[in-house]
């Protein structure tokens, strides 16, 4: 991403935040009359960060690169989350040499000995840009055999986008969708320059509506742990713990786990999936490249 473009991207963000926002959600007093503008107007957003109206303005077209401290008082007066925090630096960072291609993601050892020892337990190994390294049986039972996708497909928001049977299952499916566009959004914060995560997100833009949609509002969450219902055609419903684990490495590989609770149905059903895959023909677990 070119410098002119990652400040452009800065700017929509910046614009995307404001028009979510309402005056009594900074601080400001309603004002009387229609709002001709959804959210914050620029005035009300300059105001509430003590910044003039003509250099707000400029930071969300584009034109200047705001300091650190500027960034830390945008933060707080957009009450910003953790997440949101971090995009908004990330992409307000300056412009680095073009990057290559990147290298592939082996998978660490220990990841494939978390995988082999979680039997009854889903398990998925990602990287960057959200692709699916790895996964243990009970993951190939539970989604699809991943080993027979290609591996430029394996790719978890691919698969939830675009796979017909996979998004049936999701009984919260937008809910679910929305979260992952988002963690992409980080993936893009952290590596602009990668031009397989472009490629990824050109594809997805032109081939999904709702996809294209949700990109554009900017919307950002590391979605590191939440709740998952599912209504799988062989064992019928499940809810299911989802926790995401990053690799301390610096690879970028996390571990997504999927859990039930001890002695609910779903804890059963999960047996009942894992002893039939068992008996089935095993997947093939690593992406071979």
């Amino acid at each position: 991403m070119t410098d002119r473009a990652q400040l452009q991207e800065f700017g929509a963000f910046l614009k995307a935040t404001r028009a979510r926002l309402l005056p009594a959600d900074v601080g400001l007093p309603e004002t009387a009359g229609h709002r001709k503008v959804a959210g914050l107007r620029r005035e009300e957003a300059a105001a509430v960060a003590a910044i003039s109206v003509d250099y707000y303005t400029r930071l969300e077209q584009g034109r200047v690169r705001p300091s650190t401290a500027v960034l830390g008082v945008l933060a707080r007066a957009f009450r910003l989350d953790d997440d949101q925090w971090d995009y908004l630096f990330e992409v307000a960072r300056a412009a680095e040499a073009p990057r290559r291609r990147r290298p592939r993601q082996p998978v660490r050892p220990a990841m494939r000995r978390l995988l082999d020892q979680l039997p009854n337990t889903p398990a998925i190994v990602l990287g960057r840009r959200l692709d699916v390294l790895q996964w243990n049986e009970a993951a190939a039972a539970l989604f699809l055999d991943f080993g027979q996708l290609p591996p430029q497909r394996r790719n978890y928001l691919r698969i939830l986008f675009l796979d017909p049977g996979v998004r049936a299952m999701h009984l919260q499916w937008e809910h679910d969708a929305r979260d992952a566009v988002a963690a992409l959004r980080m993936e893009v914060a952290a590596d602009p320059d990668d031009p397989e995560l472009a490629e990824l997100v050109d594809d997805l833009s032109r081939r999904d509506a709702d996809f294209r949609t949700w990109w554009a509002e900017r919307h950002v969450n590391s979605a590191t742990y939440g709740t998952k219902r599912y209504r799988h055609p062989t064992v019928g419903d499940l809810v299911l713990d989802c926790d995401t684990w990053q690799s301390p490495d610096g690879s970028g590989q996390r571990l997504m786990v999927l859990t039930a609770e001890n002695g609910s149905p779903s804890a059963d059903a999960l047996r009942i999936l894992t002893s039939w895959a068992a008996s089935a023909t095993a997947p093939g677990r690593e992406v071979r490249r």
